[in-house]
């Protein structure tokens, strides 16, 4: 299978990186390809690099990494048109470009309408999954913790785009809860808060969530 990600960031390079580890052929993207001149020295044959647009045509799947203020725009460059029908693994968190508030992350979203909403409705005839949006990059790719496989939450309106991205957790090894339609973002998006504010009150940061059911 053939992988866009969409982004120059950390994020997008941890995420690659495990697409590139796990098999597949990766191309990543970004407004300004020179940025990723580095990392595709180092990535091998099956790695590749362009523009948005370039990524988001090569891509069977995308990836989206970017900064949260940034997605919008990243999704009228890779052109909505090439998205049309694809799963898009929405890793974005609407992190506004303000101070944390006793270790809180603000945001510039309200609990009514979460990115990937505007994203979905930007681009209405690709399928967004939220996924990789609830803990930090360390532990996207095959994380190890004593208590096993942590949880990640995902949501959408396609079923089997959702279907496809449990499939690529469980390869990363995580578990996945699905958490319904494109609505239940507004829910899962807070939750990059939640992991954080250990982190930001008191250097924290190896940690992840998991669910628990009888």
């Amino acid at each position: 299978m053939k992988v866009a990600v969409l982004g120059s960031g950390t994020v997008g390079e941890v995420l690659a990186d495990g697409f590139l580890k796990h098999g597949y052929e990766v191309m990543r993207g970004s407004r300004d390809v020179a940025k990723l001149s580095e990392w595709k020295s180092k990535a091998g044959s099956k790695a590749k690099v362009g523009t948005f647009s370039d990524a988001a045509r090569f891509g069977e799947v995308l990836v989206l990494a970017v900064k949260g203020s940034a997605a919008e725009s990243a999704i009228r460059l890779a052109g909505i048109e090439n998205l049309e029908g694809k799963t898009i693994l929405d890793a974005t968190n609407p992190i506004a470009d303000l101070p944390p508030v006793n270790g809180v992350l603000q945001f510039f979203t309200d609990l009514n309408q979460s990115l990937m909403e505007k994203l979905q409705l930007l681009a209405p005839k690709a399928n967004f999954v939220k996924a990789f949006s609830c803990v930090g990059n360390a532990f996207m790719v095959n994380p190890s913790f004593p208590g096993g496989k942590p949880t990640m939450f995902i949501c959408g309106n396609n079923a089997k785009a959702k279907a496809r991205t449990a499939e690529i957790l469980g390869q990363f090894g995580w578990e996945s809860e699905d958490f319904g339609m494109v609505e239940a973002a507004r829910a899962i998006e807070p939750l990059c808060m939640l992991w954080c504010i250990p982190g930001l009150t008191q250097n924290q940061w190896t940690h992840a969530f998991k669910l628990l059911k009888m």
